[in-house]
């Protein structure tokens, strides 16, 4: 147990000057730099066909998985794009002279699997993947970190592969083709008794803003709730609180069958069933408040108790109530109780591994090697991406404008897709798209679609969230502490861990608390109070505002604060901050607090994902369902859609 007196802490105290890594450069300039205001001015350029200039990623030294700073949606991936929904006019694109059978727009899983697909029914298919990061993967991107010589890896977006339900054949077929075994794999390669075997276990970190005094309580779910709720400043009523959430067996919706239960429970928020129901104060509510935002992004007010029990929140046991979903219930919470869900499989760089083995798939040449134990270590050439020739290419730092289904067409290319790259205006044809980008942007993208379909792509709000990553020259203190995973309900980021141990191939997880440790940390932020959506559009505007300066100083702290009574150093012991932001995070699930029975019985996502002509329509945003498995069956369904089979 730790306390910390109530003082400012200086930016000296917090090494804000501290020589870490903070390169978010490429070639000397903002990876991606868009210019908005140059791409119209240079876009006017007709239809004559120009050759397509070198590129950023046809570079030697391009390598995005090495930058640290502000990542994730970084400076220069979005600026087109929100031109675009703005009003903004590109003018008339210039034709690169390209025609390919298809077009995927997004580089994520959803679109590198629709790429794969349409290759496995059409082998000599030629397909362009366009997208506006500077790395491929979409939100399973991969970070790299060094220091003296030693590389660890985090995942900058996707965790793992596991989801609600088990994994389709279609989804686990595909993984299995491009060498992921995620059964085998996961027996093999976790190593699940690396922090068990030196005594650390999980903590509570109690912030004085929200609780009266900075304190970490170790043992959380551990020891027994008294001892461990003697170790926190709650008072008397706030324990006695937790302990009824915790351990009451207390039936709260007396005469009501399990069915009434569960449609009672569906309709009320899981903070109003603690509040209202179960009478816990305040000061407990602060604790539970933030503990569906793993899950959702948003806290106990934006979710439904049903939910919540589904996902194995406490408090619940009392009621007696036996698995099973109902209909209105999220993706997540219903397929849990329905499955007990798929296998966890966390490689070190998260789903980065999956999609490098989609590019490798696709495009031999740009990964070395030929196994996943391999590509875990294995050095992208970015230069192999998009080379001319190559039946399937990657361009990246290009953010499509507009696709047009040309419907009197003679070429056999009826889709144009037009795309900003380095401040100008291109444009290249093809046979059939596949759209597996953020769904709510397709509206604008394709203008010409039905009102209703636009209404509900727009419906995709999704939610914003923050994984940030620190290395850390070593982590005594967390082994000092006992902890290796921290609970922080008030604090700037509400989840600290070491990373997960896993060894696979030659890189093997860090075993001596004096070796080199990435913490990965997260933060959702949402306003308490809203519907989801709003806190998710009030978050999404806090993530575009916020300087990567105002999340390094408030890593800092929180971490200097939290690990009071330990050695820790921040200006010491810190050699690189990542911070992996997105606005557009989690693709959205249902949600009965704000939907009304006709939402939840003709969900949006099944009317927004509706095939326009040659065009059809992917990512996990079309599955309501933030999983790999959901992007992959998405994928399926588009290429389904186009051709068939």
């Amino acid at each position: 147990m730790t306390d910390r007196r109530h003082r400012l802490l200086s930016d000296h105290e917090l090494g804000m000057s501290a020589a870490i890594t903070r390169r978010d450069f490429l070639q000397g300039v903002a990876v991606g730099a868009a210019g908005v205001a140059a791409s119209a001015a240079l876009a006017g350029c007709g239809h004559r066909a120009i050759p397509l200039p070198v590129a950023a990623q046809d570079l030697p030294g391009y390598y995005p998985p090495g930058l640290t700073g502000l990542r994730g949606s970084h400076v220069g991936s979005f600026e087109v794009a929100h031109a675009l929904r703005d009003g903004a006019e590109f003018g008339l694109p210039a034709d690169t002279d390209e025609t390919y059978d298809l077009v995927v727009v997004g580089a994520g899983i959803s679109g590198l699997s629709a790429a794969w697909f349409y290759r496995a029914q059409k082998p000599d298919a030629r397909i362009l993947i366009l997208d506006n990061h500077d790395d491929f993967g979409g939100h399973a991107k991969r970070n790299e970190f060094t220091t003296d010589g030693v590389t660890r890896l985090m995942n900058g977006g996707t965790y793992a592969i596991e989801s609600p339900r088990p994994y389709s054949a279609i989804a686990d077929g595909l993984l299995r083709a491009v060498g992921i075994d995620a059964p085998k794999l996961a027996v093999e390669t976790q190593k699940k008794n690396v922090y068990k075997d030196l005594g650390l276990g999980t903590g509570v970190w109690f912030d004085r803003e929200t609780f009266g005094s900075d304190r970490l309580a170790g043992g959380y779910r551990a020891r027994p709730w008294p001892d461990f709720l003697h170790d926190t400043p709650l008072s008397a009523a706030a324990r006695a609180d937790v302990l009824r959430v915790e351990t009451g067996r207390t039936d709260y919706l007396p005469g009501l069958d399990a069915a009434g239960k569960k449609a009672k429970l569906l309709r009320m928020s899981y903070r109003d069933y603690l509040r209202d129901l179960v009478g816990v104060g305040p000061e407990a509510l602060a604790l539970y408040q933030t503990r569906t935002q793993g899950w959702w992004a948003v806290g106990i007010d934006a979710v439904s108790a049903l939910d919540a029990w589904g996902a194995e929140m406490p408090g619940f046991d009392g009621l007696r109530l036996p698995p099973g979903s109902i209909p209105g219930m999220g993706y997540t919470p219903a397929g849990f109780t329905d499955t007990g869900g798929s296998v966890f499989l966390h490689f070190p760089d998260g789903n980065a591994t999956v999609a490098r083995s989609l590019v490798r798939s696709l495009i031999p040449e740009s990964v070395p090697g030929r196994s996943v134990e391999d590509l875990i270590t294995a050095r992208a050439d970015y230069r192999r991406l998009d080379r001319g020739g190559d039946a399937v290419r990657i361009r990246l730092l290009s953010t499509v404008v507009r696709v047009r289904h040309d419907a009197e067409s003679r070429s056999g290319r009826p889709v144009e897709v037009a795309y900003v790259r380095g401040g100008r205006t291109l444009s290249v044809r093809a046979r059939h798209c596949v759209l597996a980008c953020y769904n709510a942007i397709i509206p604008y993208l394709v203008p010409d679609l039905p009102a209703d379909q636009k209404t509900a792509l727009h419906q995709a709000v999704k939610s914003p969230l923050v994984y940030t990553g620190v290395l850390l020259r070593q982590w005594r203190p967390f082994r000092d502490l006992g902890v290796h995973d921290i609970h922080a309900p008030g604090g700037f980021h509400t989840s600290v861990r070491l990373t997960e141990a896993v060894d696979i191939g030659s890189y093997t997880s860090p075993r001596s608390p004096n070796e080199p440790m990435v913490l990965w940390m997260t933060r959702t932020p949402c306003k308490p109070g809203l519907s989801e959506k709003d806190q998710n559009r009030a978050g999404r505007a806090e993530l575009y505002s916020m300087p990567f300066e105002t999340f390094e100083r408030n890593t800092r702290e929180q971490l200097t604060r939290m690990l009071a009574g330990s050695d820790f150093n921040a200006a010491r012991d810190i050699a690189a901050i990542t911070v992996n932001r997105w606005p557009h995070g989690y693709a959205p699930e249902n949600n009965a607090l704000w939907e009304s029975d006709e939402e939840l019985r003709v969900p949006a996502y099944e009317r927004a994902r509706v095939r326009f002509g040659p065009i059809a329509i992917a990512n996990s945003d079309a599955g309501a369902g933030a999983y790999t498995d959901v992007a992959i069956d998405q994928a399926h369904r588009a290429v389904h859609d186009l051709l068939g089979a």
